[in-house]
């Protein structure tokens, strides 16, 4: 017999059903989801809106289950106070180092309010040109897929990426975890390597006829 996997389940609210927020968080909440993953997008580092400050707040209030906040907004350290004030401690903050003159500048406030600092790696950069940042973050969340959009392919080549950043974490004293296009196989491949958690979309948790509850429960189950 094989022995179950052991990582983070984040459930990506983008995706939820925002005709019914409130029940969303509490279904994905007793469910036994680990996180919830706030995707803020500002239309201009990437081509898309998505969740807004407002969600964030309202999801805040809703649980007591950590928060993760990937921020896709160009030059975050204009308005990453309002990000800092609206979250507790346990709570994690990613930024893009592309969309920022000074990464480090805007790490280390999330650092000073207590909160977990971490850095999003999008599918066309490579390791080695976020390397100095990867001492001091906590959480590196590597991009499967372009951002911007969910329902996108799984772009091969990033696997590569993961193996090189598993391969460097323990002394760097960082998590890796997985963003886009999460399919079962993902977690069945990744998850014995080292990945610590799995933002869920549509491939495996949202807008599908099964309850969260069941959904967490079968993709926790699943043996190597």
């Amino acid at each position: 017999m094989g022995s179950e996997l052991n990582f983070e389940l984040m459930a990506s609210m983008m995706c939820a059903d925002y005709r019914n927020l409130e029940k969303e968080v509490r279904e994905l909440d007793e469910a036994g989801i680990d996180s919830f993953h706030i995707d803020i997008m500002d239309g201009r580092y990437v081509n898309n809106y998505a969740m807004s400050l407002n969600d964030l707040r309202c999801i805040r209030s809703l649980t007591d289950k950590p928060l993760d906040v990937h921020l896709m907004v160009e030059h975050p350290l204009n308005t990453i106070d309002l990000f800092i004030r609206s979250l507790r401690p346990g709570d994690t903050i990613y930024i893009h180092p592309e969309a920022e003159y000074h990464p480090s500048a805007t790490l280390q406030k999330v650092i000073d309010a207590g909160l977990i600092p971490g850095i999003a790696i999008n599918p066309g950069t490579s390791v080695g040109a976020v390397f100095e940042l990867l001492r001091i973050v906590s959480r590196v969340l590597v991009m499967s897929v372009n951002p911007g959009n969910a329902g996108q392919m799984f772009l091969p080549f990033v696997g590569e990426k993961y193996d090189r950043l598993l391969a460097i974490k323990k002394d760097m004293k960082f998590d890796v975890y997985w963003d886009g296009a999460c399919s079962a196989d993902k977690i069945l491949t990744f998850a014995p390597k080292g990945i610590k958690g799995f933002v869920l979309g549509t491939s495996l948790l949202f807008g599908k006829e099964e309850a969260y509850r069941e959904i967490i429960k079968k993709i926790r189950g699943m043996e190597i």
